[in-house]
C-alpha cells in the first residue's frame, strides 16, 4: 500500500481487520472481567461489555453460541469470555466475538444450578408445606428412568423383595442429553394427570454433574411440583444433589433407597402385625379375666343369690324410717299443743271476762268504746254496762271529774 495515496475509511478498517484476524494470539483468547450492559436482542444474539478497573471491552455472542449457555449472565457478575478478537468494519471498532462464557469462581453448570435453585426457592417450590406424604402401602409404583440403566433393575429388585404385591409401572425415558429433560417432564406429567400409580420414583444412577444435569432442568422441577401424586427423587448417589431433590416430596440417597422409602418391608410388617396381635390377645385376655372376676364377685352377693331378700331388707329399712317419722311427728305435735295451751292460758288470764267474773263491770260508750275516765262522759250520755252475766243500758245523771284534784264520780 502506497502511503502517498489516500485510502478510504473502509479500506483502512478492512486492513486493520486483516491484521487483527491474522494474529494467532487474538484468534483464541480468554478474557476475564465483570459483565456490564448485558442485553439479549430479539435475534437471540447477546451483547455486553467486559470491564475491569481501568478498561472495558465490547463483546458479542451470537445466537448459536448463546444457546449453549448453562447459566443466566447478569450485570456485575465476574466471568471469563473465550473467543476471538476482530474488527467490525462498519464502526471501525474491535470487539470480542465470544464462543464461550464461564462464570468466575465456578463452572457454568454450578452457576446455572445456583441460579435456578434461588429462583425456584423464591417461588416457593421447595416449601415443606407443599410436600405430600408417601402412602404407607402402595398398590402401584411408577418409575421414571432409563429402561437400560442399572437404576430400574435396582428399584424393581428391592420392591419385589420388600413389597412383592405392588405393581411396578416403568415409564422409560432418556436420562441424559438434550432430549432428556422434556421426556422426563412429560412422563411425570402423564403419571400425575392419569394417576397411574400411588407413588412415583424419578431418577437415575450416579454420574458427573453433566450426566445428572437433566434433573437440574427447570421443566423437570416444575413437572415434579405440579405432579398430582407423591414423587420420590432418586438421582445419583448420596453426595449428588439436584434441583429435583429439592422439589420432590421425598429425597432418596440412591435408587435402591427410593424403593425402600416407597414401600414397607413385608417381613417387618408381618412381624409388626404378629406382635400387635400378641399384644391384643394379651390385652383381651386380661380384660376378660378382669370382667370374669367382677362377675363372680357380683354373683356371690346376697342380692344376686336371693333377689327377694334385697326387697325384704329394704322393707325393714322403710318401716324403721316410717317409725322414726311417726315419732318425730308426734313429738312435734305434742310440743305445738303445749305451746298452744301456754299461750291460751296467758290469753285467758288477760281476758276481760275474768275481770267481770270477779264482780266488776265494764262501761262502754254508745259507740262500743270502753270508758276509762270520767271526763269522757257528760250528763245525759247513754252508756252500756257489761256484767259477768248480761248487760245494762244506763243514763249518766252527773259526772265528777278529777281535773282540779277533787273527787269525781258518775252517778248512774
Amino acid at each position: 500500500m502506497n502511503r502517498s495515496e489516500p485510502i478510504s475509511v473502509s479500506e483502512l478498517n478492512a486492513h486493520i481487520k486483516l491484521l487483527v484476524d491474522s494474529d494467532p494470539v487474538l484468534g483464541a483468547v480468554a478474557v476475564r472481567g465483570e459483565l456490564s450492559n448485558y442485553k439479549i436482542y430479539p435475534s437471540g444474539h447477546h451483547y455486553f461489555t467486559l470491564k475491569d478497573q481501568d478498561s472495558s471491552l465490547r463483546c458479542v455472542m451470537f445466537r448459536s453460541s448463546a444457546s449453549k449457555l448453562r447459566f443466566r449472565p447478569e450485570n456485575g457478575m465476574s466471568a471469563t469470555a473465550i473467543g476471538r478478537v476482530s474488527v467490525y468494519p462498519r464502526d471501525g471498532a474491535y470487539q470480542l466475538y465470544c464462543d464461550e462464557l464461564l462464570p468466575g469462581g465456578a463452572g457454568d453448570l454450578q452457576a446455572a444450578f445456583e441460579q435456578l435453585k434461588a429462583k425456584l426457592e423464591k417461588e416457593g417450590l421447595f416449601d415443606r408445606a407443599h410436600k405430600r406424604p408417601i402412602p404407607r402401602c402402595p398398590e402401584r409404583v411408577a418409575v421414571v428412568t432409563s429402561e437400560a440403566g442399572a437404576a430400574v433393575h435396582d428399584i424393581i429388585r428391592v420392591l419385589r423383595k420388600r413389597w412383592p404385591m405392588a405393581k411396578v409401572l416403568l415409564l422409560p425415558v432418556r436420562v441424559q442429553g438434550a432430549e432428556a429433560p422434556p421426556e422426563i417432564a412429560g412422563a411425570i406429567r402423564y403419571a400425575g394427570r392419569h394417576r397411574v400409580a400411588d407413588v412415583l420414583i424419578a431418577g437415575r444412577g450416579g454420574g458427573s454433574m453433566e450426566d445428572l444435569w437433566a434433573f437440574n432442568d427447570e421443566r423437570v422441577a416444575r413437572a415434579i411440583y405440579d405432579c398430582e401424586i407423591p414423587v420420590i427423587s432418586a438421582v445419583g448417589h448420596e453426595p449428588d444433589v439436584t434441583i429435583a431433590d429439592y422439589v420432590a416430596d421425598l429425597r432418596a440417597a440412591t435408587p435402591s433407597n427410593a424403593a425402600e422409602l416407597a414401600a414397607p418391608d413385608a417381613a417387618e410388617l408381618r412381624e409388626a402385625i404378629a406382635s400387635a396381635g400378641a399384644r391384643l390377645y394379651q390385652a383381651v385376655t386380661k380384660q376378660i379375666k378382669s370382667r370374669r372376676t367382677a362377675l363372680e364377685d357380683l354373683s356371690s352377693r346376697r342380692v344376686m343369690q336371693s333377689p327377694t331378700g334385697f326387697i325384704d331388707q329394704r322393707r325393714l329399712e322403710l318401716d324403721a324410717v316410717r317409725l322414726r317419722l311417726d315419732a318425730a311427728a308426734e313429738r312435734r305435735i305434742s310440743a305445738c299443743r303445749a305451746q298452744y295451751a301456754s299461750l291460751a292460758a296467758k290469753l285467758d288470764a288477760l281476758s276481760p271476762l275474768k275481770v267481770l267474773g270477779r264482780g266488776y263491770s265494764i262501761a262502754m260508750s254508745g259507740e262500743g268504746r270502753a270508758l276509762r275516765e270520767a271526763r269522757e262522759l257528760s250528763t245525759g250520755d247513754k252508756i252500756r254496762l257489761l256484767l259477768s252475766k248480761g248487760e245494762a243500758e244506763c243514763t249518766v245523771d252527773s259526772v265528777k271529774g278529777d281535773t282540779d284534784g277533787t273527787e269525781k264520780a258518775a252517778e248512774l
